[in-house]
């Protein structure tokens, strides 16, 4: 899969660079233990079901512990796999495999969790149109990686941090004095991004279309508040629902008409996948 604009291949060497670099410290000492002319090949598998995310971090692993490292992949991130499904071959120094594997499988299980469970609200709310988003509420250093993992899974992503949207919250409407103010400052500091105001009421969605936002986030409402909320928007604006959404409440908030949902879920509530890496000779 393509990575997104946000996100380049300097950005996976320099995450990775720092994961090698808190696991191996001043050397792997285990990894001395097999002889240094040993070489081995390595089966890696999914203990379970899973859509996969992550492999060009696994890849820049083995890259940087060492260059003659071959992996055979077999798949590619997007895909769905089922459980015991062999993901790569990897051949090469059997120290510099032994080193490389857990940080390699650390970001792979991560990111294959995050797609992992973004298809599965994706699933829930199929045929509905409605987009569902991630948040800010990611690992720390990881942001733009878990990001990614969400559009694996087939979600769409929200602001990528806070350069490249402007998001009005409460606090920042009390200590602007009003969302008019708000909306009219945000347009002053930069009219090319997507300002988005987040309402608690009916009325406050009222002063955020009458101030021209481009989307309106809908915290906390109830399904019937949310079905007012779309006939009063009449398409003037885009709606967003955020807070506290569970994949049981999901279809029904999706049926009340509006266009994206935001879910802390898919990057905050991560099950890693359970994966394994065996040598086979």
């Amino acid at each position: 899969m393509k990575l997104p604009a946000y996100l380049s291949a300097s950005d996976i060497t320099e995450q990775v660079g720092l994961a090698l670099a808190e696991d191996i410290g001043q050397g792997d000492l285990t990894a001395s233990l097999v002889p240094a002319d040993t070489y081995s090949t390595a089966r890696l598998i999914s203990r379970e079901a899973a859509i996969i995310a992550g492999t060009a971090w696994a890849d820049e692993v083995f890259r940087q512990l060492d260059r003659s490292i071959l992996i055979d992949w077999k798949v590619e991130d997007g895909d769905h796999v089922a459980a015991d499904s062999e993901l790569a071959l990897i051949k090469g120094p059997s120290r510099a495999i032994l080193t490389g594997e857990r940080t390699a499988m650390n970001f792979l299980q991560t990111l294959s969790g995050t797609a992992t469970i973004t298809a599965e609200y994706v699933e829930a709310v199929q045929g509905t149109g409605v987009r569902l988003l991630d948040t800010r509420k990611t690992l720390p250093g990881l942001r733009k990686a878990q990001k990614y993992a969400v559009l694996c899974g087939g979600g769409h992503n929200h602001r990528v941090g806070l350069f490249d949207a402007i998001l009005i919250k409460e606090n920042h409407i009390i200590a602007a004095g009003s969302i008019a103010n708000a909306v009219a400052q945000a347009r002053t500091i930069n009219a090319q991004v997507m300002i988005e105001v987040e309402v608690e009421t009916l009325e406050e969605l009222r002063q955020a279309l009458a101030a021209r936002a481009d989307r309106i986030m809908l915290d906390n409402m109830d399904n019937a508040t949310m079905q007012q909320a779309v006939r009063i928007t009449n398409k003037q604006a885009e709606l967003e629902a955020s807070g506290g959404v569970s994949i049981e409440a999901l279809r029904d908030i999706a049926d009340t008409g509006i266009d994206y949902i935001s879910i802390g879920a898919l990057t905050k509530h991560v099950h890693a996948i359970d994966l394994s890496l065996r040598f086979i000779d």
